[in-house]
């Protein structure tokens, strides 16, 4: 279940993630999605690794959109060349 949930709010922050840096994206709003969900999945675990969050805790709304963002913005670079 908590997998599930994770997968849904990472829906919600690609969303939030593409309109916070708009801008044309190489794989559309598919993978804009994708990478929200990936982001979701990344603050989760750097926040725990940090000790921001404890162990079986998701990531906090301001650090999946953080995460989901550093992702976009990285794949942006990556399509690029």
């Amino acid at each position: 279940m908590h997998i599930l949930w994770t997968i849904v709010v990472g829906f919600v922050i690609g969303v939030i993630a593409k309109l916070l840096l708009p801008g044309r994206d190489p794989g559309g709003f598919i993978i804009t999605i994708l990478l929200g969900i990936a982001g979701s999945f990344v603050a989760t675990y750097i926040g725990q690794h940090l000790g921001w969050y404890r162990e079986g805790q998701p990531a906090g709304f301001i650090g999946a959109i953080l995460g989901a963002i550093l992702l976009l913005i990285v794949y942006r670079l990556i399509r690029r060349r």
